[in-house]
């Protein structure tokens, strides 16, 4: 029974003191991988690049000036829409990414500060 509890104990002051190295070493790996995969699909989902490369071909098949200046037009808000809901969706990725770093820290910050607060 002695050896249970030594082996259960051991096991957990290990994997408490190699969990910060996991962290930020194949933890870290795994989210970026893991966000860069969301911000291509997300980009392939917007398909700016598609709107960019169709921007002065007409919709619809209207080759007269005012389907041409209206499918721009069209074209050009949808660029512009969908360019701001990919950049909000990075910024929102990045965002994420600076909390996996920094909770961690935070969170042993944060045990300091009540342990000491208790012990006062």
């Amino acid at each position: 029974m002695l050896l249970i509890l030594q082996k259960f104990i051991w096991e957990n002051v290990r994997d408490l003191l190699t969990f910060p190295l996991w962290w930020y070493s194949r933890g870290f790996k795994e989210v970026f991988f893991i966000l860069l995969h969301s911000v291509k699909r997300a980009n392939e989902n917007m398909g700016v690049g598609l709107w960019i490369s169709n921007l002065f071909t007409p919709m619809y098949g209207q080759s007269d000036w005012e389907g041409r200046i209206i499918s721009f037009f069209m074209r050009l808000v949808q660029i512009i829409g969908r360019s701001i809901a990919f950049v909000v969706w990075l910024i929102i990725v990045i965002a994420l990414m600076v909390v996996w770093l920094g909770i961690v820290p935070l969170t042993v910050f944060g045990l300091v500060v009540s342990i000491t607060d208790a012990m006062l």
